[in-house]
Parts: structure tokens; sequence; C-alpha cells
């Protein structure tokens, strides 16, 4: 089975600190692989790859500020289309953009959908939906428009992730510093829980970090660390005492909420989107209503068996659950 696996190329894949499409893209093609799928990757040129490695673009417009992003975009994506027949299937990470190709093509398209920006990009899947086969990654981010073949669940590898019963005494925010994620509210929660809070991620909106955030880092209760590496991000997890993450939108998955999981570190989240399909209230964590439901939840987080926390990630958000879960769409796509 030969498989090409669309990757984005705002930054490389898998990133070196920020880039979760293209996380979840080498996680997908490294999966599949290690069950005998023939990859090939098509991503940045300084990406990393499983199988082959196929790229038009030496790297991610995010990192090569002198890149255009839309040029970069069609560059890419037409450059996997132009090849389509060399593969038995194409595995579309990059949103909806490669859709427009679909029809042109003779080979299949399986499209995983990490979330909707906006519903007014909903009309293009609504359009493809008897030419694409679109995979959700969790089954509260589903458009009752649009036609899915499966749920698959973003997988991570474990082996990133070290289990820890010990653990430190500060709380973690660790995400991209913008509204939708919740910074702001992380703040408000560690300090009505008399907490130490680190914040980890890169500044997404510079205005809601200098008036949101900004004001409350003192470089004691609250300390700004910005993008944490991947090594970073290992120990910054898997030593918080919980993991605080209350969105203020409907997120489709959540990668932080699985990856402290797998290091046993129980979550308190907003209870939006996928967060009741990614944490069991009361067992691996929290889901709060408000700031303050949050706050008092921090007092209980030390109840919660941090070996529960990585079982429940091994059996639902492991690399093997998800590559076994994509290798079945496949062939089903193909039979």
């Amino acid at each position: 089975m030969r498989v090409a696996v669309l990757s984005p190329v705002a930054w490389r894949t898998p990133p070196r600190h920020y880039g979760p499409w293209e996380q979840v893209a080498w996680n997908i093609a490294s999966g599949v692989a290690a069950l005998g799928v023939d990859v090939t990757l098509y991503a940045t040129g300084d990406s990393l790859s499983p199988g082959k490695l196929e790229y038009i673009i030496e790297k991610g417009y995010e990192e090569d500020r002198s890149a255009d992003a839309k040029v970069a975009e069609c560059m890419h994506i037409s450059y996997l289309i132009e090849r389509a027949g060399e593969y038995d299937l194409i595995h579309n990470n990059f949103d909806f953009m490669p859709l427009a190709w679909s029809r042109l093509i003779d080979t299949p398209m399986v499209t995983t959908i990490h979330g909707f920006s906006s519903p007014r990009i909903i009309p293009v899947y609504k359009r493809y939906n008897d030419r694409v086969h679109y995979v959700s990654i969790s089954n509260s981010d589903r458009s009752n428009e649009l036609e899915y073949i499966a749920t698959v669940y973003n997988g991570i590898d474990q082996s990133q992730f070290t289990f820890r019963e010990d653990h430190g005494d500060y709380l973690l925010f660790f995400g991209r510093i913008h509204h939708d994620k919740g910074a702001y509210e992380a703040v408000q929660i560690a300090r009505l829980a008399g907490k130490k809070l680190l914040i980890a991620g890169i500044v997404q909106d510079e205005h809601y970090f200098r008036e949101k955030v900004e004001p409350f880092i003192d470089g004691d209760r609250v300390v700004y660390l910005g993008s944490a590496e991947p090594t970073q991000r290992d120990e910054l997890l898997g030593c918080a005492l919980a993991l605080l993450h209350p969105i203020n939108f409907e997120e489709p998955f959540g990668l932080s909420v699985a990856e402290a999981m797998f290091c046993g570190t129980p979550v308190i989240a907003f209870n939006r989107g996928s967060m009741p399909e990614l944490i069991s209230h009361g067992e691996t964590g929290f889901l709060a209503g408000s700031v303050e439901e949050a706050a008092g939840f921090v007092e209980h987080v030390k109840e919660v068996p941090r070996r529960k926390c990585r079982e429940r990630a091994m059996a639902n958000f492991s690399l093997e659950k998800m590559a076994a879960g994509y290798l079945d769409v496949y062939r089903r796509i193909l039979e």
C-alpha cells in the first residue's frame, strides 16, 4: 500500500517546538509506516520522514519569513497532486485547500479534519462530500453537514513522555498565548488557588499577551518560559501538579491534554469541545464550568491517581491505536 501523507508547511515536520498539525502528520506517517505502509511524506525540505520525503519548499514559512505563505502552500499541494498517480491513497492533513484538486485526480483522498477555523469553511468540505473521505479527531468536532468515514483520536508517541509519580507543586499552562486557549483564565485560576503558574507557549496574539497576561508575569508566582523544546516539554508536563486548560472555544482535541496524561499529570479543563472525551472527570482530571470552579478543583488533584492518567492515555491516545485506526480507514477506502 503506497500512501502519500500531506503535511502543512508552516513549520518543519515534526516541529522543533510549535506546529500541532505538523506533529500529528508526523505521528500518522510514522505510525502507519511501522505497520508496513509504504509512506511518502510531503513536507518541508528540512523535515524528517519515516519513509521517503518529497518537498518543494525548503523551510516552513513561519521559520523563513522571506517566503510567501500562500505561494508556498500552493506549490506544496500542487507538487503532490501532479504525482498523485504514484500512490494508492493520499492522506491530507492540510485543511481544506487540497480538496479543490480531488476531482482532478483518480487517487482517493482521505482528509483528517483538525478542526474548523470558522463555520465559513464548511461549504468547501460539503462540496466534496461525495469525493473525499473525512476523518474527525473527536466526536464533538463533527459537522452535521458532512459525511465521515471514522473518528480517529490523535495518537501520541508515549516514548517522548516520561511517567512521573513524583511531581512539583506548580500549575502549568502549556499552549499558544491566545484568548481561545485561556492563558488569562489560567492565571486567575492559579491566583485563586494560591499556586505558582508556569506558562509555556508561543505568543500568537501580541495584543492579548500584553493586555491580559504580561501584567501578571512577575518571575515568581507567574513565570513565562517562552516556547518549550520537546525535552523541556516532557519535564514541564511531567513535574506539574496539574495542567490548566481553560479553553474559550470548542477545541477539537487538545494535544497537550493527552501529553500531560501520558506523563501521569491530571488536567483541569473547561468543559468544552472534546474535553469530556479526553478527560474522565474525577479520575484523570476535572471538567470545570468557570474559573472559580476550576480553582476549587486544584486542591483535589493530588487525589487523582497519576498512573490512571497514564493508563487512560495509553488506552485511548497511543500512536499505535491511532495508526491501527487509520490503517483500517485506508483498507476500507481501497476495498
